[in-house]
């Protein structure tokens, strides 16, 4: 398994892999017009201190993160998403992603990091908090946080 940026060929697959999990996993009446981030990855994601990588497993693309600028040493964590196959602590996508994220947050000088999910991914709040991340009331987030429409939890973390 390997985590690297994204580039403009991982379009597809980041596309299905994501709506997917949301749509047939969770039911989440979402499409990909409704993210259009999803749309232009590069200029959404990869300028400041932002960037999107991709989990790969012998060839397949199995999981996404990326890491949204939004000003004075802050950013967003959006689009965490594992493939079902690969996910829980054994085959260790989502904490070799979250952990690049982190890494490389740090190198470019963010020193919080914010995210939104929603109340049915149960296992994505453990892991977060398992991993520092503490619950913020929505009214506590800054105010250039890209809150999603799907979003009613809130996370955040200091990375010092």
């Amino acid at each position: 398994m390997t985590i690297r940026r994204f580039t403009p060929a991982d379009q597809p697959g980041v596309l299905d892999l994501i709506l997917t999990i949301q749509r047939d996993e969770y039911g989440i009446a979402i499409t990909a017009q409704d993210q259009p981030d999803l749309s232009n990855i590069p200029a959404f994601y990869q300028n400041g201190t932002g960037d999107f990588w991709v989990a790969q497993d012998n060839g397949a693309l199995v999981g996404t993160i990326a890491l949204k600028d939004i000003g004075s040493g802050q950013a967003a964590l959006r689009k965490m998403f594992v493939a079902a196959s690969h996910r829980g602590r054994t085959v260790g996508v989502a904490q070799a992603l979250l952990d690049r994220l982190k890494a490389d947050a740090r190198d470019r000088s963010v020193r919080q990091l914010w995210l939104g999910t929603t109340d049915r991914f149960l296992a994505a709040h453990r892991f977060y908090e398992k991993n520092g991340f503490g619950l913020v009331a929505a009214e506590n987030l800054p105010a250039q946080f890209p809150r999603m429409a799907v979003d009613s939890r809130f996370y955040g973390l200091s990375l010092g």
